[in-house]
């Protein structure tokens, strides 16, 4: 069995202010803004919703395919998955145009100011869910709004189960957009700021949402993440970090985790402390794709971090 990751590759350019952005915007004139932050530390990381998703899940042992549509600047990218065993079947390449390109500027605080250009993403549409595999489970992250909408089609009518996970996508929806994924999903995940929004948007409580699908996951950044399924709300603590360096990612990596519990079977609290661990492990790694684990390690530091196995 096989997981299918529909969403975005990019390229990652990561900045590093070392100050805080609210030392420097003043709120009475964000209708004016006009800001410059010096970035003497600068890296380019591979990325990208799906990307990142695919990374951690083949780390964690489960086959991970991953279907975008990327520029004629891929190569390197191509190369560092065939370095680490990911494949890159359902990968198309548009000679005419860039690969996804992320512009990321950390603070000191972990707050990020993110530019986007999708590139060859727009064109998402082009690629559709392949009927010839062992596909068990789906994840529709953030891509070409089409996309997006046609892979979520495509999977419910080949009845394969998937997560929505809107991310940074979310503001191309309206809310009966919005509905209309809610209505195909078998399980959502937000993180707190996307959460918000989507109750907006759709005029649904969290927990009206959390009826309409198997579970619906919101991060919480430092304070763990919240879990609505049949009913309950179950709060999953955060696992500790051994350091802070980068949270570029980690919602990618916890994602990762989620589809791992549910590839195995784990029930929610399980599958939750792996994805909240796989966040801190990538949150002591800069970039998005330079840590690595193995199930030993991963399995010692989960029950350093719950008292318990799995």
């Amino acid at each position: 069995m096989s997981a299918l990751i529909c969403g975005s590759m990019a390229y990652d350019t990561i900045m590093v202010f070392h100050d805080k952005f609210k030392n420097h915007i003043l709120p009475e004139k964000v209708h004016i803004l006009n800001v410059s932050f010096l970035v003497p530390v600068m890296r380019r990381e591979y990325g990208g919703c799906a990307g990142n998703i695919a990374y951690n899940l083949n780390m964690l042992g489960e086959e991970a395919l991953t279907m975008a549509v990327v520029g004629h600047d891929f190569e390197a990218y191509s190369q560092w998955l065939n370095q680490n065993s990911i494949s890159s079947e359902f990968i198309q390449i548009l000679d005419n145009h860039y690969t996804g390109q992320a512009y990321i500027t950390t603070d000191e605080d972990g707050n990020q100011i993110t530019a986007f250009h999708p590139g060859a993403m727009s064109f998402s549409h082009l690629n559709s869910i392949p009927t010839d595999r062992d596909i068990s489970i789906g994840i529709v992250s953030p891509d070409g709004k089409e996309g997006m909408q046609l892979h979520a089609e495509q999977f419910v009518e080949l009845g394969i189960p998937f997560v929505f996970d809107p991310g940074q996508g979310m503001p191309m929806f309206n809310g009966a957009e919005l509905l209309t994924f809610i209505d195909q999903a078998t399980w959502i995940t937000l993180n707190d700021y996307e959460s918000e929004l989507m109750q907006e948007r759709t005029g649904l409580s969290l927990e009206q949402i959390a009826e309409r699908v198997e579970a619906l996951v919101v991060t919480l950044g430092g304070q763990g993440s919240t879990i609505y399924t049949k009913g309950q709300c179950i709060s999953i603590p955060v696992a500790k970090p051994k350091v802070l360096l980068d949270p570029t990612g980690c919602g990618d990596a916890y994602r990762a985790g989620l589809l791992y519990g549910l590839m195995n079977e784990y029930d929610w609290e399980t599958t939750g402390r792996i994805a909240s661990l796989m966040g801190a492990i990538k949150i002591e790694h800069n970039g998005t794709q330079n840590h690595s684990i193995n199930m030993a390690d991963f399995k010692q530091r989960y029950h350093e971090n719950f008292a318990t196995s799995f």
